[in-house]
């Protein structure tokens, strides 16, 4: 009887977290949200970087106030690197920022100088 009762635990758990790909995307993010990201966020104007957001810990995606519909954008928090250089200077403070989705001139990539 406790090897039925295992066995249907396990199959039940394994359905509920195999069904609920937006629950473990949660558990990842709230994992990397405690531990920290060091991310960087270029933006470019043809082959031109013109901005850099460093320290930045995670990009999200708007939802509508009503509704559960995605917006057509991103946004985060992060310091505006205004000489280009990977650090924050003393001028350089933390700000918010927005970029459509339609956009292809950046990327975001998690910076190998912590």
């Amino acid at each position: 009887m406790k090897k039925i009762l295992i066995a249907t635990s396990l199959v039940a758990t394994a359905l509920f977290f195999n069904g609920c790909e937006e629950k473990q995307n949660k558990i990842n993010r709230y994992i990397q949200n405690w531990t920290g990201v060091n991310g960087v966020l270029e933006v470019y104007a043809g082959e031109k970087l013109v901005k850099r957001f460093i320290k930045i810990d995670k990009l999200s995606t708007a939802v509508a106030t009503e509704g559960k519909n995605h917006r057509p954008y991103r946004f985060g928090y992060g310091i505006l690197d205004q000489n280009l250089n990977f650090k924050k200077d003393a001028n350089e403070s933390k700000v918010y920022f927005e970029f459509s989705d339609y956009s292809t001139n950046y990327i975001f990539f998690e910076n190998p100088n912590p």
